[in-house]
């Protein structure tokens, strides 16, 4: 967060709009790569299920796509400046860097598996931020969360074996 927003939205103090819009910058960071991943992931998984995947990710980036706009206009509405450029997200960054290139729908199915775990931690985690100052952030964040953990489990269900277990 660049500075101290000059205002924010009635019924919030300055205070509690700048730490707001500095809990959802985390969270644009955090969904513009999620965005980027996933484009990734379509563009470099090989394999026997290739087209299911393939397929399966393109809507969800559209989804992601519109939650990066929606959280970014909420923290411009907070009075904050919202941040999405390149280097915002690399800087912002405090998870690792997405490791696979090409690789098998299974190899990169495990690894989004591991990036929508921390993700989906992180999201909640600024849930539980809002929920103390603002309910309309929190709404955003839970409707955000909800569509999250509905493609987490799509890509679990390419993952779950038929006893109900993920496989390893």
């Amino acid at each position: 967060m660049p500075s101290k927003p000059k205002y924010t939205v009635p019924g919030l103090s300055l205070e509690d709009g700048g730490k707001l819009a500095a809990t959802l910058q985390d969270r644009l960071n955090a969904l513009n790569d999620l965005m980027l991943t996933l484009k990734h992931v379509h563009w470099n998984v090989v394999g026997p299920h290739f087209i299911a995947v393939h397929e399966m990710i393109d809507p969800h980036v559209v989804e992601v796509r519109d939650m990066v706009d929606e959280t970014a206009e909420r923290i411009a509405t907070l009075g904050g400046v919202p941040l999405g450029t390149p280097g915002a997200i690399t800087e912002g960054r405090t998870w690792p860097d997405y490791a696979l290139g090409r690789a098998t729908t299974t190899e990169h199915l495990k690894a989004l598996d591991e990036v929508y775990i921390g993700l989906l931690d992180d999201h909640r985690k600024a849930q539980e931020v809002a929920a103390e100052l603002d309910p309309v952030t929190e709404d955003m964040l839970i409707g955000q969360i909800s569509t999250l953990e509905l493609f987490h489990w799509f890509i679990r269900a390419h993952l779950e074996n038929a006893g109900g277990t993920l496989d390893s």
